[in-house]
């Protein structure tokens, strides 16, 4: 393994990876060789799978159930990391609630969770950072290609995306100076265990075409640009948002 794709001796925390996009980024980093902690509020036994799968491919990971919306469970989370393997060195803020209906539709409960996860969540991530991310550290947040696409539906969601992605941009130059990267990762449509599940063959379709090859993208796709911004080369790299849509955005 080259020394620009290496990530011995590093931790990873990736949260809401139990599934999907996730599942995959946890898997990559554990093969470049990152010992990682696969985040999930209440997948215990999918949890443990992607665990068992890393090890068995001969990587270190851990599973750690944490509600990230809730400070107390998170900093509990990252205490159990420092615990476990001694330093924080790559940070995946990927977990994240996707409730897309029409915008009279809503409900107030449904918005206020979708703050709660997609942004308060990465808020807290970000201050934890701050105080026990390794200098010389990586952080990518997992924001959505739709905020490009102005799709009916999407309003709440890609509203929480778009704060994220600001918060990025902003706090790429106030970890600089501890040479911190701070990157965003907005995936197009990607075909995960759930991506299909409501989604009329129309849409899907439409979804598809949309794309320069034709085709939904693959979790370990995604993987690979997030394993990429982890590493060394990646070291002049930040405040950028990547999207890896196939030319979809």
């Amino acid at each position: 393994m080259s020394q620009s794709t290496s990530l011995a001796d590093r931790t990873a925390l990736v949260t809401g990876a139990a599934t999907g996009i996730g599942k995959a980024i946890a898997a990559a980093l554990a093969a470049a060789g990152a010992h990682v902690v696969v985040n999930h509020p209440h997948q215990q036994q999918l949890a443990d799978a992607v665990v068992k799968d890393i090890e068995a491919a001969g990587g270190s990971a851990v599973a750690v159930a944490a509600d990230i919306s809730v400070r107390a469970e998170y900093e509990a989370m990252v205490k159990r990391l420092l615990q476990e393997y001694g330093r924080w060195d790559v940070l995946v803020n990927n977990a994240a609630v996707a409730i897309t209906k029409p915008f009279p539709d809503i409900t107030e409960e449904e918005f206020d969770l979708s703050f709660a996860v997609n942004v308060k969540g990465v808020f807290h991530g970000m201050q934890l950072a701050w105080e026990y991310l390794s200098d010389g550290g990586r952080i990518v947040t997992i924001s959505s290609s739709t905020t490009a696409l102005m799709l009916p539906g999407y309003a709440v969601y890609d509203a929480t995306k778009g704060a994220v992605e600001q918060m990025n941009h902003i706090l790429s130059k106030e970890f600089g100076p501890r040479h911190i990267t701070v990157n965003t990762v907005s995936p197009g449509a990607t075909e995960t265990e759930t991506y299909r599940d409501g989604k009329t063959a129309e849409f899907l379709n439409r979804v598809e075409a949309m794309s320069a090859f034709g085709r939904l993208g693959r979790p370990d796709e995604i993987a690979a640009v997030v394993t990429f911004l982890a590493g060394d080369a990646a070291g002049w790299v930040t405040a950028q948002n990547i999207r890896v849509n196939g030319g979809t955005a």
